[in-house]
Parts: structure tokens; sequence; C-alpha cells
């Protein structure tokens, strides 16, 4: 197994995808220019090229809990969580929502 860069926000409030680009954007040495939308979030995590943070590593790992932006019916987090199933170089790992 090659190296994996683990990003945790599983304490930080996530209400919305600014909320989540904001979070991610100085652990993963996302540039000024990231276009904070799910395409660009593809070419930092598949793609690669954009963060050299993250192209040291194989694998990113974010945590996060299953509550605001990824809570269950919330159609941002779905998709972005389907961006996460979809790519072979990095994973969302979603740990239960501790209030629930």
């Amino acid at each position: 197994m090659g190296s994996e860069l683990v990003v945790d926000l599983r304490t930080l409030p996530l209400a919305s995808l600014d909320d989540f680009w904001d979070a991610v954007s100085r652990p993963c040495g996302l540039p000024d220019w990231f276009g904070r939308n799910l395409d660009a979030w593809w070419d930092v995590v598949e793609t690669r090229g954009v963060s050299e943070t993250v192209d040291a590593h194989d694998r990113l790992v974010v945590r996060a809990r299953a509550a605001g932006l990824f809570a269950p019916g919330e159609p941002d987090g779905a998709r972005l969580s389907a961006l996460f199933a979809d790519t072979t170089r990095a994973r969302l790992d979603l740990e239960p929502d501790p209030a629930a």
C-alpha cells in the first residue's frame, strides 16, 4: 500500500460545499485559482496536476461525519460522495453522526 494523505474533517461543521472547499483547501495545498466545484475536485483527486501536496501521495483520504453536507438526503453531499466512489485515488470515510 502506498502513502496516504489523510484530511480529518470530523470536528468541523460542514453544512455546504463551500464549507468543504474551505476545509480541504489548506491541508490539500489547493491553489488560489482552484475552481471550488466538483469538476475541479475531480482534477485534484483523479487527474492530478493541481496540487503538489495531493500529488505527492498515492491516495487522499477524507474523513468526515455523516451530518450536515453528508447527511442522508443532502444532494450536494450525495454528488460529492459519488465522486469519491468513482475515483481510484481518493476515498471518503464517513463516520456516523454522534448526534443522530
